[in-house]
């Protein structure tokens, strides 16, 4: 089995047609069919069943499928790191927002530290690979989890709860700063049952809360990391996390600084 016998197999994988797979891979019909015929010999199954319009993947070829891809990303990235002189494998990262900056420092140090990467930063939702909480990863992503949190009760400076375990109850009186479009404020209402507040004051972003808090608009439940120059008590009800990770698709591994990413990371 070699790497080009698997570029081949994904390529009709993929494309679920041996004409189509053949014009992306730059080669003729009968050499991509010799091709796949001889890695189902080494295999000893068959991964394609011919129909007469295209080709049905078998179950073997399902499970084959993810680590040809692997392999071959791994195989792109190893060449990569062996070539002198020429440019950089370029990877573009989207930062979601309302993320701290200790969780965004940690992939770049790992990006500054694998060979080869020449890195672009973009806000939103972008990129290669996006840095993003899971709960907003897409159906089709992959997902990577780097972090996991606690949400606190973030405080303006001075706070007189401050380092305490707080019921819903002691903060009747006090002015919130919510997120309304989050899913975290929303579990953050059901947690206060009666003593939701009723006119907070609103931010678009958990980011931008922990401003409103600092500046003593009023308290707010932000991820720790959001808070880490604030003061804090804990919200004494059930807890809520959050995971942070990489997202991406699966096509992404093709690109061998994303593999070696990835690598770098685990």
């Amino acid at each position: 089995m070699d790497i080009r016998q698997l570029r081949a197999f994904v390529a009709v994988f993929e494309e679920r047609n041996i004409t189509q797979a053949a014009k992306r891979l730059a080669v003729t019909q009968p050499t991509l069919s010799a091709t796949l015929h001889q890695l189902e010999t080494e295999l000893g199954t068959l991964l394609f069943k011919r129909l007469p319009r295209g080709v049905e993947a078998s179950d073997a070829a399902r499970r084959l499928f993810a680590q040809a891809k692997k392999l071959i990303a791994d195989t792109e990235a190893l060449s990569a790191s062996f070539k002198q002189g020429e440019t950089g494998q370029e990877l573009t990262v989207g930062i979601a927002a309302d993320l701290g900056d200790s969780q965004i420092d940690k992939v770049l140090r790992a990006a500054l530290k694998t060979a080869g990467i020449v890195l672009t930063l973009e806000e939103g939702c972008s990129g290669d690979v996006r840095l993003a909480c899971e709960t907003l990863r897409c159906e089709d992503e992959l997902f990577l989890p780097l972090a996991e949190e606690n949400f606190v009760l973030a405080l303006p400076p001075g706070h007189e709860l401050s380092g305490q375990d707080v019921m819903p109850q002691m903060l009747k009186q006090e002015t919130w700063v919510m997120c309304p479009a989050h899913d975290s404020q929303q579990r953050l209402l059901a947690l206060l049952g009666a003593y939701a507040p009723l006119q907070p004051m609103r931010a678009s972003s958990l980011r931008l809360a922990a401003q409103l808090v600092a500046s003593g608009a009023g308290i707010a439940w932000l991820p720790a990391s959001l808070a880490d120059k604030l003061d804090v008590a804990q919200l004494a009800v059930a807890p809520y996390r959050r995971r942070i990770g990489l997202c991406y698709v699966p096509d992404a591994l093709h690109k061998p600084a994303l593999a070696a990413l990835i690598r770098q990371l685990a």
